[in-house]
């Protein structure tokens, strides 16, 4: 049995490591996972060490049809199958599982290792322009030369990170085959806004609450996030923009909580003693201890109590009115960055024509897809690999049967 698979990354060398038979990968970098390599910040956030019932909740798009990969190849199995190759990993806050050197490249290595041990034949800077069956058979073509196969397997990637490999060419043989493709957008990034806050920039905030309205819904997240040139990123942003992104941000707002912690009566009775304590302070001067420098100038503009007032001369109904901003700041939404910029494409291949045990087309049979290909995404931490890895491995042990 000859199976070809298109793509070198998590998905594709998770199915190298679990097919049988003669085994080639296509890759059109001169190395094995590019992406990978720079995920979590060059330390690979390869899985959630969660059982699937908080797993899955995590799948924002796909959340059904993983449940029997998953279920097969659980955040448990993966670590497993990586400590038997060698790999040492660490588990972090939230769950988040890391190489213990915190080096992505361990992570890569180890996969090509377990994928080669396995007999895979991994060929490097070839890029294949189109496939297509000819009776029984899959006939790939690159531009290095022509393959046959008699499985193939799709495991190209999203269109996030171009320059890592992910170009969308898996969407255009998918539809060749006939393959619906779901819309494809951004996920996983940051989130533009209309207000000038270049002044923010760089500014990170932990331990407040980010909430998003747009759409007619309402999503939020508390932890960490930062300001950007142009807008909002981090940790709680990215998990918001996962919710968000099929949404109509037109008109959306980007609330902020600096003091979720807080109620809003503990707030005002901490204003009305910052204001006794320095009643001859400027507004600006006596916020210093209760927030960041740089977002003070937002917060009292959005309370519209002037800027220099004193301490002693700010009315409850002002004193009200700044509490309110310290807890809802709000910022209008221009948009999300471009689908290139994005961590995760969300869309792809319909769910629908694909088999959700075997990752084999309903279309085309001895046709597989597995990965970010497929219309599958999910929130920051570790679960969009998972899902990569277990749809990689369900792929792999069919089309090798």
């Amino acid at each position: 049995m000859k199976v070809g698979i298109i793509g070198c990354g998590a998905a594709g060398l998770a199915a190298a490591a679990f097919c049988g038979g003669d085994v080639t990968v296509l890759e059109r970098n001169e190395k094995a996972g590019k992406k990978l390599y720079i995920t979590g910040k060059g330390r690979c956030n390869l899985t959630n060490n969660r059982a699937l019932y908080e797993f899955l909740p995590n799948i924002v798009r796909g959340e059904k049809f993983m449940m029997s990969s998953l279920t097969a190849f659980p955040p448990q199995a993966l670590m497993e199958f990586m400590g038997e190759h060698g790999l040492r990993l660490k588990t972090e806050r939230g769950g988040r599982v890391f190489p213990a050197s915190d080096k992505s490249s361990d992570v890569i290595k180890t996969l090509v290792r377990a994928a080669e041990n396995n007999g895979a034949k991994i060929i490097f800077d070839t890029r294949v322009l189109g496939a297509e069956k000819r009776g029984d058979a899959f006939v790939v073509g690159t531009d290095k030369g022509t393959y046959e196969f008699d499985r193939l397997i799709v495991a190209t990637g999203g269109l996030g990170y171009p320059s890592t490999g992910s170009t969308g060419d898996g969407y255009v043989i998918a539809r060749s085959f006939g393959h619906t493709i779901v819309p494809l957008v951004p996920s996983l990034c940051p989130i533009k806004l209309n207000e000038d806050v270049s002044a923010l920039e760089g500014l990170s905030l932990r331990n407040v609450k980010a909430t998003v309205r747009a759409g007619g819904s309402e999503y939020s997240e508390f932890g960490e996030m930062l300001f950007t040139s142009d807008g909002v990123s981090g940790p709680i942003i990215l998990t918001l923009s996962g919710r968000i992104n099929r949404l109509d941000l037109k008109g959306g707002k980007l609330l902020i909580d600096f003091k979720p912690a807080l109620s809003p009566e503990t707030l005002d009775e901490r204003l009305t003693s910052d204001f006794g304590e320095m009643r001859n302070k400027d507004l600006a001067n006596i916020l210093a201890s209760l927030l960041p420098k740089a977002v003070i100038p937002y917060v009292i503009a959005q309370s519209g109590v002037p800027a220099h007032a004193k301490g002693n001369s700010v009315t409850r109904a002002q004193r009200y009115a700044l509490g309110f901003s310290v807890k809802n700041t709000a910022f209008s939404i221009k948009g999300q960055e471009s689908i290139d910029k994005a961590i995760v494409t969300s869309g792809g291949v319909n769910l629908k024509e694909i088999n959700p045990s075997t990752m084999e087309s309903k279309l085309v049979g001895g046709l597989y897809f597995a990965g970010e290909v497929l219309d599958v995404d999910a929130l920051t931490g570790g679960y969009n690999l998972q899902c990569a890895f277990s749809t990689g491995r369900s792929a792999g042990i069919a089309a090798g049967r």
